[in-house]
């Protein structure tokens, strides 16, 4: 179907569910990887279907000044953190500039990633803090510049890459703790955004669309 996203979206929200469905095609994918090495397949399918009904009830918030894509990645990053704190049994407060992923749950299902760079990649994401996890995937996986993070996370441009610089560390430090060798630590960093953009392709499964 054609038509801009800011349309589809429109005629989505005045009942139009053809939209709708063109909607989550055009946008599955990169919704789809955001979740799967933080929640897995088991909780991922429900937040990816809650993310984009949010979107039709997002009316107000998302006024144009933005892109759609990034206004797309704040929303999932909100349903994530909502889903994070509703599962949190003793009441404490989550902080997800401390608190990795790792520390919210048992491993996701292994995702069938090709080398072992690749699967050392995906564990030391999960072991870093959740908000520089979020920015390093956005930054490997979907190309997106300190600007949009900016947008996505809600900092200023000078804090995102300050942010950026420090996931990098933070994971790089994750990775020297997991590798097997130091052969296999070489091997990832020096070829780290080869191993991200191969392993981008293998975060996907078919969609459902809620439309």
């Amino acid at each position: 179907m054609q038509g801009s996203d800011e349309e589809l979206l429109e005629a989505w929200r005045q009942g139009d569910r053809r939209s709708g469905a063109a909607l989550f095609e055009r946008h599955y994918e990169p919704v789809a990887r955001f979740f799967r090495n933080k929640v897995g397949d088991r909780d991922g399918p429900d937040l990816i279907q809650k993310t984009f009904l949010a979107l039709v009830e997002s009316r107000e918030r998302f006024q144009g000044h933005s892109s759609f894509r990034t206004f797309l990645f704040a929303v999932a990053r909100n349903v994530l953190g909502k889903h994070y704190r509703t599962r949190r049994r003793d009441g404490a407060r989550l902080d997800f500039g401390v608190t990795a992923a790792h520390d919210l749950g048992p491993s996701p299902t292994q995702i069938l990633a090709k080398h072992g760079e690749q699967r050392l990649l995906l564990q030391a994401l999960r072991r870093i803090p959740l908000d520089h996890q979020v920015i390093l995937e956005l930054y490997y996986w979907e190309s997106m510049k300190a600007a949009e993070v900016a947008s996505i996370v809600n900092i200023p441009l000078g804090t995102a890459r300050t942010r950026i610089r420090r996931a990098k560390q933070l994971l790089e430090q994750q990775l020297a703790l997991l590798a097997d060798s130091p052969a296999r630590l070489e091997s990832t960093i020096s070829r780290l955004d080869d191993w991200a953009r191969r392993l981008r392709a293998q975060l996907v499964d078919k969609p459902e669309s809620p439309a």
